[in-house]
C-alpha cells in the first residue's frame, strides 16, 4: 500500500516543480515582443502609405488585415505558440494575440468537423472578449448619453 506523504514531503514536491519565473525578464520578453510587433506595423504603414498614396484609415485598415493574416498563419504553422511563450502578454495584447486567440481553436479542432469543429470552437476564446466588449462600450455609451442629457458632460 502507498503511504501518503507528509504535508513537508507534500510541499517540498510542490517548490520543486512549481516553475519559477523572473518578472523582469518576462516584462522585458513583453516590451521586446510588442515593441518587434509594433514595428512591423509601423513598417507596413510605412510601406502602404508612401508608394500607394493611401489616405490614413485605409493604410490602417491594410496593415490590421496584413497583421492578422501574418498571425493565422504563424498560428497555422504551429510557430505563434513559440512567439508567446517568449513574449507573453507582448505577443498576446496586440490584434495579432486576438486574430491567434480566434484561429487556434479553430486549428485544434478542426478534425471533429466543420460545423462541430471550426464552427463550435471557432470563438470559445474571442467570444467573450467581443461579448463583454460590446457590452461594455454599450453601457460606457449610456452613461456617456445620460451625462449629454443631464448637462454632466
Amino acid at each position: 500500500m502507498k503511504k501518503e506523504p507528509s504535508k513537508e514531503e507534500y510541499n517540498a514536491y510542490v517548490e520543486e516543480i512549481t516553475p519559477t519565473h523572473s518578472c523582469v525578464k518576462n516584462c522585458i520578453n513583453a516590451f521586446i515582443c510588442g515593441g518587434i510587433i509594433c514595428t512591423i506595423g509601423q513598417l507596413l504603414s510605412a510601406w502602404i502609405s508612401g508608394p500607394q498614396n493611401m489616405n490614413e484609415a485605409d493604410t490602417a485598415s491594410y496593415v490590421s488585415l496584413i497583421l492578422v493574416f501574418l498571425s493565422v498563419l504563424l498560428t497555422g504553422l504551429n510557430w505563434y505558440r513559440s512567439i508567446a511563450k517568449w513574449g507573453g502578454a507582448g505577443a498576446l495584447v496586440p490584434i495579432t494575440g486576438f486574430a491567434n486567440g480566434v484561429a487556434a481553436p479553430c486549428i485544434e479542432f478542426q478534425k471533429e468537423g466543420q460545423v462541430f469543429g471550426i464552427g463550435v470552437k471557432c470563438f470559445t476564446i474571442a467570444g467573450p472578449v467581443i461579448l463583454y466588449g460590446i457590452f461594455t462600450s454599450w453601457v460606457l455609451g449610456f452613461i456617456y448619453w445620460g451625462g449629454k442629457m443631464l448637462g454632466i458632460l
